[in-house]
Protein backbone atom coordinates (compact mmCIF):
# COMPACT_ATOMS: atom_id res chain seq x y z
CA UNK A 1 0.00 0.00 0.00
CA UNK A 2 3.13 2.45 -0.02
CA UNK A 3 2.76 3.64 -3.64
CA UNK A 4 -1.04 4.28 -2.95
CA UNK A 5 -1.56 5.62 0.95
CA UNK A 6 0.61 8.60 1.53
CA UNK A 7 0.67 10.58 4.41
CA UNK A 8 -0.30 14.38 5.04
CA UNK A 9 2.40 15.95 2.62
CA UNK A 10 5.09 18.56 3.44
CA UNK A 11 3.90 21.81 2.99
CA UNK A 12 5.59 22.64 -0.03
CA UNK A 13 6.76 26.29 -1.18
CA UNK A 14 7.40 27.36 -4.23
CA UNK A 15 11.21 28.10 -4.86
CA UNK A 16 13.03 31.50 -4.80
CA UNK A 17 16.26 30.27 -6.29
CA UNK A 18 14.99 31.87 -9.90
CA UNK A 19 14.78 36.00 -10.22
CA UNK A 20 11.28 35.23 -11.60
CA UNK A 21 8.22 34.67 -9.17
CA UNK A 22 6.73 30.95 -9.40
CA UNK A 23 3.30 31.08 -9.60
CA UNK A 24 1.27 27.82 -9.30
CA UNK A 25 -2.80 28.22 -10.62
CA UNK A 26 -4.85 27.54 -7.59
CA UNK A 27 -7.42 25.27 -9.18
CA UNK A 28 -4.48 22.80 -10.71
CA UNK A 29 -3.49 19.14 -8.81
CA UNK A 30 0.31 20.72 -8.67
CA UNK A 31 -0.72 22.93 -5.56
CA UNK A 32 -4.01 24.51 -3.89
CA UNK A 33 -4.45 27.09 -1.29
CA UNK A 34 -4.37 24.73 1.48
CA UNK A 35 -0.72 24.80 0.80
CA UNK A 36 -0.86 21.23 0.33
CA UNK A 37 -0.51 19.37 -3.44
CA UNK A 38 -4.05 17.86 -4.24
CA UNK A 39 -4.45 14.72 -3.23
CA UNK A 40 -8.24 13.77 -4.02
CA UNK A 41 -9.43 13.60 -7.74
CA UNK A 42 -11.35 16.87 -8.86
CA UNK A 43 -14.33 15.10 -10.11
CA UNK A 44 -17.31 17.65 -9.05
CA UNK A 45 -18.63 20.17 -11.62
CA UNK A 46 -20.99 22.79 -10.91
CA UNK A 47 -23.90 20.71 -10.74
CA UNK A 48 -22.58 17.63 -8.83
CA UNK A 49 -21.19 19.88 -6.17
CA UNK A 50 -24.53 22.15 -5.78
CA UNK A 51 -25.83 18.47 -5.81
CA UNK A 52 -24.18 17.38 -3.09
CA UNK A 53 -24.75 20.61 -0.94
CA UNK A 54 -28.89 20.14 -2.10
CA UNK A 55 -28.71 16.24 -0.91
CA UNK A 56 -26.28 17.01 2.38
CA UNK A 57 -29.01 19.66 3.29
CA UNK A 58 -31.95 17.94 2.48
CA UNK A 59 -34.22 20.81 4.36
CA UNK A 60 -38.21 19.11 3.48
CA UNK A 61 -36.97 16.21 4.40
CA UNK A 62 -34.60 16.80 8.05
CA UNK A 63 -37.93 19.45 8.65
CA UNK A 64 -40.24 15.98 8.33
CA UNK A 65 -37.70 14.20 11.38
CA UNK A 66 -37.91 16.89 13.64
CA UNK A 67 -41.03 19.44 13.08
CA UNK A 68 -42.40 17.62 16.58
CA UNK A 69 -39.83 18.86 18.90
CA UNK A 70 -40.63 22.75 17.73
CA UNK A 71 -44.30 22.26 18.13
CA UNK A 72 -44.55 22.84 21.48
CA UNK A 73 -42.73 26.43 20.57
CA UNK A 74 -45.61 27.55 19.12
CA UNK A 75 -47.78 24.79 17.44
CA UNK A 76 -47.87 24.85 13.60
CA UNK A 77 -47.29 28.93 13.26
CA UNK A 78 -44.07 28.33 15.16
CA UNK A 79 -42.80 25.99 13.18
CA UNK A 80 -43.53 28.10 9.80
CA UNK A 81 -42.63 31.46 11.24
CA UNK A 82 -39.36 30.07 12.92
CA UNK A 83 -38.42 28.43 9.83
CA UNK A 84 -38.20 31.84 7.85
CA UNK A 85 -36.44 33.82 10.60
CA UNK A 86 -33.43 30.62 10.34
CA UNK A 87 -33.42 30.88 6.59
CA UNK A 88 -32.65 34.80 6.92
CA UNK A 89 -30.06 34.21 9.78
CA UNK A 90 -28.47 31.48 7.88
CA UNK A 91 -28.50 33.74 4.49
CA UNK A 92 -26.52 36.30 6.32
CA UNK A 93 -24.18 33.71 7.56
CA UNK A 94 -23.79 32.14 4.50
CA UNK A 95 -22.62 34.57 2.29
CA UNK A 96 -19.96 34.90 5.40
CA UNK A 97 -18.97 31.65 4.37
CA UNK A 98 -19.81 32.10 0.27
CA UNK A 99 -16.96 34.98 0.40
CA UNK A 100 -14.29 32.52 2.24
CA UNK A 101 -15.15 29.62 0.44
CA UNK A 102 -14.09 31.59 -3.11
CA UNK A 103 -11.61 33.23 -1.41
CA UNK A 104 -9.83 30.44 0.03
CA UNK A 105 -10.67 27.24 -0.81
CA UNK A 106 -9.60 24.48 1.07
CA UNK A 107 -10.44 21.26 2.54
CA UNK A 108 -10.13 22.77 5.97
CA UNK A 109 -12.90 25.34 5.17
CA UNK A 110 -14.07 26.76 8.90
CA UNK A 111 -10.64 26.02 10.49
CA UNK A 112 -8.33 27.29 7.74
CA UNK A 113 -10.45 30.64 7.44
CA UNK A 114 -10.16 30.98 11.02
CA UNK A 115 -6.28 30.68 11.42
CA UNK A 116 -6.15 33.18 8.09
CA UNK A 117 -8.70 36.04 9.16
CA UNK A 118 -7.30 37.00 12.72
CA UNK A 119 -3.93 37.55 11.55
CA UNK A 120 -0.71 35.46 11.95
CA UNK A 121 -0.44 36.34 15.35
CA UNK A 122 -3.32 34.99 16.61
CA UNK A 123 -4.36 33.18 13.76
CA UNK A 124 -2.78 29.38 15.05
CA UNK A 125 -4.63 29.21 18.20
CA UNK A 126 -8.28 30.57 17.05
CA UNK A 127 -7.75 28.31 13.84
CA UNK A 128 -7.08 24.96 16.43
CA UNK A 129 -10.57 26.18 18.26
CA UNK A 130 -12.10 26.36 14.96
CA UNK A 131 -11.50 23.26 13.78
CA UNK A 132 -11.99 21.31 16.60
CA UNK A 133 -15.37 22.36 17.34
CA UNK A 134 -16.50 23.06 13.91
CA UNK A 135 -15.72 19.15 13.39
CA UNK A 136 -17.06 17.84 16.68
CA UNK A 137 -20.37 19.33 15.78
CA UNK A 138 -20.57 17.97 12.03
CA UNK A 139 -19.76 14.83 14.10
CA UNK A 140 -23.08 15.00 16.36
CA UNK A 141 -25.26 16.02 13.38
CA UNK A 142 -24.26 12.80 11.36
CA UNK A 143 -25.21 11.42 14.33
CA UNK A 144 -28.15 13.10 14.00
CA UNK A 145 -29.12 12.79 10.59
CA UNK A 146 -28.18 9.28 10.62
CA UNK A 147 -30.84 8.30 13.30
CA UNK A 148 -33.70 9.56 10.50
CA UNK A 149 -33.06 7.16 8.22
CA UNK A 150 -33.08 4.27 10.82
CA UNK A 151 -36.34 5.55 12.16
CA UNK A 152 -37.69 5.43 8.60
CA UNK A 153 -36.88 1.99 7.84
CA UNK A 154 -38.71 1.05 11.38
CA UNK A 155 -41.83 2.68 10.46
CA UNK A 156 -41.60 1.19 7.04
CA UNK A 157 -42.06 -2.27 8.59
CA UNK A 158 -44.36 -1.28 11.13
CA UNK A 159 -46.56 0.29 8.54
CA UNK A 160 -47.36 -2.95 7.43
CA UNK A 161 -47.20 -4.59 10.82
CA UNK A 162 -49.48 -2.85 13.39
CA UNK A 163 -48.86 -5.11 15.86
CA UNK A 164 -45.01 -4.20 15.71
CA UNK A 165 -43.87 -3.46 19.63
CA UNK A 166 -40.77 -1.14 18.75
CA UNK A 167 -38.24 -1.55 20.93
CA UNK A 168 -34.97 0.77 21.38
CA UNK A 169 -32.61 -1.82 20.07
CA UNK A 170 -34.43 -1.86 16.76
CA UNK A 171 -34.16 1.36 15.94
CA UNK A 172 -29.95 1.05 16.99
CA UNK A 173 -29.23 -1.72 15.04
CA UNK A 174 -30.59 0.09 12.13
CA UNK A 175 -28.61 3.07 13.31
CA UNK A 176 -25.39 0.85 12.99
CA UNK A 177 -26.55 -0.74 9.57
CA UNK A 178 -27.18 2.67 8.16
CA UNK A 179 -23.93 4.43 9.66
CA UNK A 180 -21.50 1.43 8.08
CA UNK A 181 -23.34 1.21 4.79
CA UNK A 182 -22.56 4.74 4.14
CA UNK A 183 -18.83 4.44 5.13
CA UNK A 184 -18.46 1.97 3.41
CA UNK A 185 -19.94 3.28 0.17
CA UNK A 186 -17.68 6.89 0.37
CA UNK A 187 -15.16 4.27 0.71
CA UNK A 188 -15.31 2.37 -2.02
CA UNK A 189 -17.27 4.44 -4.28
CA UNK A 190 -16.02 7.60 -4.27
CA UNK A 191 -15.34 7.44 -8.20
CA UNK A 192 -18.99 7.08 -8.21
CA UNK A 193 -20.04 9.97 -5.88
CA UNK A 194 -20.75 13.15 -8.51
CA UNK A 195 -23.50 10.86 -9.92
CA UNK A 196 -24.75 9.43 -6.85
CA UNK A 197 -25.27 12.93 -5.37
CA UNK A 198 -26.79 14.19 -8.58
CA UNK A 199 -29.43 11.47 -8.21
CA UNK A 200 -29.93 12.92 -4.96
CA UNK A 201 -30.82 15.94 -6.18
CA UNK A 202 -33.23 14.64 -8.26
CA UNK A 203 -35.13 13.01 -5.61
CA UNK A 204 -34.88 16.36 -3.58
CA UNK A 205 -36.13 18.15 -6.60
CA UNK A 206 -38.84 15.70 -7.74
CA UNK A 207 -39.47 13.80 -4.47
CA UNK A 208 -40.35 17.23 -2.49
CA UNK A 209 -43.05 18.71 -4.95
CA UNK A 210 -44.57 14.97 -5.38
CA UNK A 211 -45.01 14.74 -1.53
CA UNK A 212 -46.24 18.48 -1.38
CA UNK A 213 -48.95 17.51 -4.06
CA UNK A 214 -49.98 14.39 -2.50
CA UNK A 215 -50.43 15.86 0.89
CA UNK A 216 -52.08 18.74 -0.49
CA UNK A 217 -54.44 16.70 -3.13
CA UNK A 218 -55.32 13.29 -0.84
CA UNK A 219 -57.07 14.47 2.59
CA UNK A 220 -60.87 14.15 2.43
CA UNK A 221 -60.07 17.63 5.22
CA UNK A 222 -57.45 19.74 6.04
CA UNK A 223 -56.53 21.95 8.96
CA UNK A 224 -57.62 25.13 9.51
CA UNK A 225 -56.11 28.59 8.09
CA UNK A 226 -56.20 29.46 11.66
CA UNK A 227 -54.24 26.91 13.02
CA UNK A 228 -51.55 26.82 10.36
CA UNK A 229 -51.35 30.33 10.11
CA UNK A 230 -52.35 32.04 13.68
CA UNK A 231 -53.22 29.79 16.29
CA UNK A 232 -49.60 30.35 18.49
CA UNK A 233 -49.48 27.59 20.91
CA UNK A 234 -47.07 27.87 23.28
CA UNK A 235 -46.77 25.47 26.37
CA UNK A 236 -43.29 26.11 27.22
CA UNK A 237 -43.61 28.41 30.29
CA UNK A 238 -41.46 30.59 28.46
CA UNK A 239 -43.24 34.27 27.02
CA UNK A 240 -44.47 33.84 23.61
CA UNK A 241 -40.89 35.82 22.27
CA UNK A 242 -38.49 33.69 24.34
CA UNK A 243 -40.38 30.19 23.23
CA UNK A 244 -39.75 31.83 19.83
CA UNK A 245 -36.64 32.33 19.74
CA UNK A 246 -35.77 29.12 21.06
CA UNK A 247 -38.03 27.43 18.60
CA UNK A 248 -35.89 28.98 15.90
CA UNK A 249 -33.68 26.02 16.83
CA UNK A 250 -35.87 23.55 14.56
CA UNK A 251 -35.74 25.85 11.72
CA UNK A 252 -31.62 26.18 12.43
CA UNK A 253 -31.28 22.51 12.28
CA UNK A 254 -33.07 22.04 9.24
CA UNK A 255 -31.52 24.60 7.24
CA UNK A 256 -28.12 25.18 9.40
CA UNK A 257 -25.31 23.58 7.25
CA UNK A 258 -23.68 26.07 4.96
CA UNK A 259 -20.36 25.04 5.41
CA UNK A 260 -20.64 21.63 4.26
CA UNK A 261 -19.70 21.37 0.65
CA UNK A 262 -16.56 23.43 1.57
CA UNK A 263 -14.63 20.74 2.95
CA UNK A 264 -14.61 19.05 -0.73
CA UNK A 265 -13.07 22.58 -2.26
CA UNK A 266 -9.92 20.41 -3.06
CA UNK A 267 -12.65 18.49 -5.44
CA UNK A 268 -13.60 20.52 -7.77
CA UNK A 269 -11.66 21.88 -10.30
CA UNK A 270 -12.81 25.98 -10.10
CA UNK A 271 -13.90 25.96 -6.54
CA UNK A 272 -13.43 29.61 -6.26
CA UNK A 273 -16.29 30.37 -8.72
CA UNK A 274 -18.35 27.30 -8.08
CA UNK A 275 -18.48 26.80 -3.85
CA UNK A 276 -20.54 30.05 -3.25
CA UNK A 277 -23.20 29.15 -6.23
CA UNK A 278 -23.72 25.75 -4.34
CA UNK A 279 -23.89 27.30 -0.83
CA UNK A 280 -26.47 29.86 -2.27
CA UNK A 281 -27.90 27.45 -4.48
CA UNK A 282 -28.06 24.91 -1.12
CA UNK A 283 -29.49 27.70 1.04
CA UNK A 284 -32.25 28.92 -1.30
CA UNK A 285 -33.72 25.47 -2.43
CA UNK A 286 -33.30 24.39 0.82
CA UNK A 287 -35.55 27.32 2.19
CA UNK A 288 -38.54 26.84 -0.25
CA UNK A 289 -38.77 23.39 -0.52
CA UNK A 290 -38.98 23.15 3.26
CA UNK A 291 -41.08 26.09 3.56
CA UNK A 292 -43.73 24.62 1.30
CA UNK A 293 -43.46 21.28 2.66
CA UNK A 294 -43.94 22.57 5.95
CA UNK A 295 -47.07 24.73 4.81
CA UNK A 296 -48.27 21.22 3.55
CA UNK A 297 -47.83 19.24 6.07
CA UNK A 298 -49.38 21.63 8.81
CA UNK A 299 -52.66 21.22 6.81
CA UNK A 300 -52.49 17.40 6.60
CA UNK A 301 -52.44 17.43 10.06
CA UNK A 302 -56.31 16.24 11.22
CA UNK A 303 -54.86 15.15 15.25
CA UNK A 304 -51.87 16.96 16.10
CA UNK A 305 -52.02 15.26 19.48
CA UNK A 306 -51.90 11.56 17.95
CA UNK A 307 -48.64 13.00 15.88
CA UNK A 308 -47.02 14.82 19.59
CA UNK A 309 -47.67 11.57 21.26
CA UNK A 310 -47.15 8.86 18.90
CA UNK A 311 -45.26 5.89 19.66
CA UNK A 312 -43.88 4.98 16.72
CA UNK A 313 -40.50 5.81 15.48
CA UNK A 314 -41.02 8.58 12.93
CA UNK A 315 -44.09 10.87 13.85
CA UNK A 316 -44.05 11.97 10.05
CA UNK A 317 -45.74 8.78 9.36
CA UNK A 318 -48.49 9.55 11.73
CA UNK A 319 -49.26 12.75 9.32
CA UNK A 320 -48.84 10.78 6.32
CA UNK A 321 -51.37 8.02 7.64
CA UNK A 322 -53.63 10.81 8.50
CA UNK A 323 -53.39 12.46 5.10
CA UNK A 324 -53.73 9.71 3.01
CA UNK A 325 -55.38 7.19 5.07
CA UNK A 326 -53.39 4.51 3.02
CA UNK A 327 -50.96 2.24 3.82
CA UNK A 328 -49.86 1.96 0.57
CA UNK A 329 -49.25 5.89 0.32
CA UNK A 330 -47.50 6.32 3.59
CA UNK A 331 -45.13 3.87 2.85
CA UNK A 332 -44.54 5.12 -0.73
CA UNK A 333 -44.09 8.88 0.60
CA UNK A 334 -41.73 7.09 3.59
CA UNK A 335 -39.41 5.38 0.72
CA UNK A 336 -39.39 8.99 -0.33
CA UNK A 337 -37.77 10.42 2.52
CA UNK A 338 -35.54 7.16 3.29
CA UNK A 339 -33.65 7.25 -0.75
CA UNK A 340 -33.39 11.12 0.19
CA UNK A 341 -31.44 11.26 3.52
CA UNK A 342 -29.75 8.32 2.70
CA UNK A 343 -28.34 10.19 0.41
CA UNK A 344 -28.03 13.03 2.66
CA UNK A 345 -25.97 11.12 5.18
CA UNK A 346 -23.90 9.66 2.79
CA UNK A 347 -22.90 13.23 2.01
CA UNK A 348 -22.34 14.19 5.27
CA UNK A 349 -20.11 11.47 5.61
CA UNK A 350 -18.40 12.33 2.45
CA UNK A 351 -17.84 15.69 4.05
CA UNK A 352 -17.09 14.91 7.63
CA UNK A 353 -13.87 12.79 6.87
CA UNK A 354 -12.65 15.13 4.68
CA UNK A 355 -12.57 17.82 7.39
CA UNK A 356 -10.69 15.50 10.15
CA UNK A 357 -8.24 14.70 7.40
CA UNK A 358 -7.68 18.35 6.75
CA UNK A 359 -7.34 18.69 10.15
CA UNK A 360 -5.05 15.85 11.05
CA UNK A 361 -2.95 16.59 7.86
CA UNK A 362 -1.92 19.92 9.35
CA UNK A 363 -1.09 18.02 13.10
CA UNK A 364 -4.08 19.16 14.75
CA UNK A 365 -5.62 15.59 15.82
CA UNK A 366 -4.01 12.61 17.42
CA UNK A 367 -2.46 10.07 15.37
CA UNK A 368 -1.66 12.69 12.92
CA UNK A 369 0.38 10.90 10.69
CA UNK A 370 -2.46 7.95 10.94
CA UNK A 371 -5.22 9.94 10.27
CA UNK A 372 -3.83 12.16 7.74
CA UNK A 373 -3.13 9.11 5.23
CA UNK A 374 -4.95 9.64 1.92
CA UNK A 375 -5.51 6.45 -0.35
CA UNK A 376 -4.80 8.67 -3.74
CA UNK A 377 -6.43 5.20 -5.77
CA UNK A 378 -9.35 4.87 -3.77
CA UNK A 379 -10.04 8.70 -3.77
CA UNK A 380 -10.51 8.69 0.38
CA UNK A 381 -9.19 9.63 3.31
CA UNK A 382 -9.71 5.76 4.39
CA UNK A 383 -8.66 6.04 8.07
CA UNK A 384 -10.56 9.41 8.81
CA UNK A 385 -13.56 7.94 7.22
CA UNK A 386 -13.98 4.87 9.81
CA UNK A 387 -12.78 6.79 12.68
CA UNK A 388 -15.78 8.89 11.87
CA UNK A 389 -17.95 5.79 11.53
CA UNK A 390 -16.56 4.26 15.17
CA UNK A 391 -17.31 7.56 16.62
CA UNK A 392 -21.21 7.93 15.04
CA UNK A 393 -21.35 4.32 16.07
CA UNK A 394 -20.84 5.46 20.00
CA UNK A 395 -22.95 7.89 19.94
CA UNK A 396 -25.79 6.35 18.61
CA UNK A 397 -25.36 4.16 21.24
CA UNK A 398 -26.26 7.03 24.14
CA UNK A 399 -29.92 6.47 22.56
CA UNK A 400 -30.15 3.70 23.89
CA UNK A 401 -29.42 4.71 27.77
CA UNK A 402 -31.34 7.81 27.37
CA UNK A 403 -33.10 9.59 24.52
CA UNK A 404 -32.81 13.13 26.37
CA UNK A 405 -29.20 13.06 26.57
CA UNK A 406 -28.85 12.01 22.39
CA UNK A 407 -31.31 14.90 21.37
CA UNK A 408 -28.96 17.59 22.83
CA UNK A 409 -26.26 15.89 21.46
CA UNK A 410 -28.25 16.05 18.31
CA UNK A 411 -28.93 19.91 19.16
CA UNK A 412 -25.45 21.35 19.65
CA UNK A 413 -24.46 20.65 16.00
CA UNK A 414 -25.85 24.26 15.53
CA UNK A 415 -24.08 25.57 18.73
CA UNK A 416 -21.00 24.31 18.28
CA UNK A 417 -20.94 25.02 13.99
CA UNK A 418 -21.88 28.34 14.49
CA UNK A 419 -19.37 28.92 17.40
CA UNK A 420 -16.88 27.90 14.70
CA UNK A 421 -18.26 30.34 12.22
CA UNK A 422 -17.89 32.91 14.69
CA UNK A 423 -14.29 32.22 14.93
CA UNK A 424 -13.38 33.35 11.54
CA UNK A 425 -16.24 36.08 10.99
CA UNK A 426 -15.87 37.73 13.90
CA UNK A 427 -11.79 38.33 13.16
CA UNK A 428 -12.66 39.16 10.52
CA UNK A 429 -14.47 41.90 10.77
CA UNK A 430 -11.69 43.15 13.87
CA UNK A 431 -8.83 43.27 11.40
CA UNK A 432 -10.97 45.36 8.66
CA UNK A 433 -11.22 42.15 6.31
CA UNK A 434 -7.11 42.77 5.14
CA UNK A 435 -6.07 39.20 5.61
CA UNK A 436 -8.14 37.97 3.14
CA UNK A 437 -7.13 37.88 -0.51
CA UNK A 438 -10.07 39.02 -2.75
CA UNK A 439 -12.21 36.16 -4.99
CA UNK A 440 -14.90 36.36 -7.01
CA UNK A 441 -17.27 36.77 -5.00
CA UNK A 442 -16.92 39.42 -2.41
CA UNK A 443 -19.13 42.07 -0.71
CA UNK A 444 -17.20 44.67 -0.74
CA UNK A 445 -15.51 47.20 1.79
CA UNK A 446 -18.82 48.77 2.30
CA UNK A 447 -21.43 46.15 2.52
CA UNK A 448 -18.66 43.05 3.63
CA UNK A 449 -18.10 44.52 7.14
CA UNK A 450 -21.88 45.26 7.79
CA UNK A 451 -22.75 41.38 6.76
CA UNK A 452 -20.04 40.32 9.01
CA UNK A 453 -21.35 42.30 11.90
CA UNK A 454 -24.67 41.05 11.33
CA UNK A 455 -23.58 37.53 11.25
CA UNK A 456 -21.72 37.96 14.87
CA UNK A 457 -24.43 40.00 16.18
CA UNK A 458 -26.79 36.93 15.07
CA UNK A 459 -24.76 34.22 16.11
CA UNK A 460 -24.53 35.61 19.54
CA UNK A 461 -28.12 36.01 20.24
CA UNK A 462 -28.87 32.72 18.84
CA UNK A 463 -26.66 30.63 20.57
CA UNK A 464 -27.67 32.55 23.61
CA UNK A 465 -31.29 31.73 22.77
CA UNK A 466 -30.43 27.60 21.84
CA UNK A 467 -29.38 27.33 25.29
CA UNK A 468 -32.50 27.98 27.32
CA UNK A 469 -34.00 25.46 28.64
CA UNK A 470 -36.73 23.64 26.68
CA UNK A 471 -39.51 25.04 29.51
CA UNK A 472 -39.98 25.72 32.50
CA UNK A 473 -40.32 24.84 35.12
CA UNK A 474 -37.04 23.31 34.82
CA UNK A 475 -36.79 19.22 35.36
CA UNK A 476 -33.95 17.05 34.21
CA UNK A 477 -35.84 15.87 31.35
CA UNK A 478 -36.65 19.78 30.05
CA UNK A 479 -32.58 20.65 30.97
CA UNK A 480 -31.14 21.91 27.79
CA UNK A 481 -27.30 20.87 27.86
CA UNK A 482 -26.25 22.88 24.63
CA UNK A 483 -23.79 25.01 26.37
CA UNK A 484 -22.55 22.31 29.07
CA UNK A 485 -21.38 20.26 25.63
CA UNK A 486 -20.11 24.07 24.34
CA UNK A 487 -17.99 24.39 27.34
CA UNK A 488 -17.02 20.48 27.54
CA UNK A 489 -15.81 20.14 24.36
CA UNK A 490 -13.95 23.43 24.63
CA UNK A 491 -12.04 22.16 27.64
CA UNK A 492 -11.24 19.02 25.67
CA UNK A 493 -9.83 20.56 22.92
CA UNK A 494 -8.02 23.29 25.23
CA UNK A 495 -6.54 20.25 27.31
CA UNK A 496 -5.59 18.33 23.85
CA UNK A 497 -3.99 21.84 22.66
CA UNK A 498 -1.77 22.30 26.37
CA UNK A 499 -1.08 18.33 26.31
CA UNK A 500 -0.71 17.05 22.65
CA UNK A 501 -0.69 20.07 19.91
CA UNK A 502 0.55 23.02 21.17
CA UNK A 503 4.43 22.28 20.63
CA UNK A 504 4.03 20.09 16.92
CA UNK A 505 0.95 22.06 15.46
CA UNK A 506 2.34 24.89 13.14
CA UNK A 507 -1.53 25.34 11.96
CA UNK A 508 -2.46 24.93 7.89
CA UNK A 509 -0.39 26.31 5.83
CA UNK A 510 -1.39 30.08 4.20
CA UNK A 511 0.40 30.41 1.26
CA UNK A 512 0.10 34.07 -0.42
CA UNK A 513 -2.48 34.40 -2.93
CA UNK A 514 -2.64 37.40 -5.85
CA UNK A 515 -5.72 39.26 -7.01
CA UNK A 516 -6.50 35.67 -9.43
CA UNK A 517 -6.17 33.38 -6.19
CA UNK A 518 -2.70 31.98 -7.74
CA UNK A 519 -0.43 31.11 -5.17
CA UNK A 520 2.75 33.44 -4.94
CA UNK A 521 5.84 33.16 -3.13
CA UNK A 522 6.64 32.30 0.63
CA UNK A 523 4.14 31.52 3.09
Amino acid sequence: MADIEKTAPTKERPSSASSDVQVHPVDSAEFNASGHSDQLPRQYGLLAICATALTIDNAWVVLGGSFVVAIANGGPPGVLYELLVACAYYFVVGACIAELASSIPSAGGVYHWASVTPGPRYGRVVGFYAGHLGWWGWMFGLASIVYIPANVIIQMYAVYHPDFAQQPWHIYLTYVLVTWFCVAVVVWGNRFMPMLQTFGLFVVCIGGPVTIIVLAAMPKTHASHSFVWTDFQNVTGWSNGGAFLAGVLNGAFTIGTPDSVTHMAEELPHPRKDMPKAIFAQLGLGCITAFCFAVALMYSITDLDAVVKSPGAFPLAIVYQQATNSRGATFGLLFIILLSILNCSIGITISVSRNLWALARDQATPFPHWLGQCNERLGCPIQATVVNGILVTAFGAIALGSKVAFNDLAGSFIILTTTSYLLFIAPNLLSGRKHVPVGPFNMGPVFGPIVNGLAVALILLFNVAFCLPFALPVTADLMNYNSVILVGLTLVTTLWWFFGARGRYQGPSIPKLDEKGRVVGEK
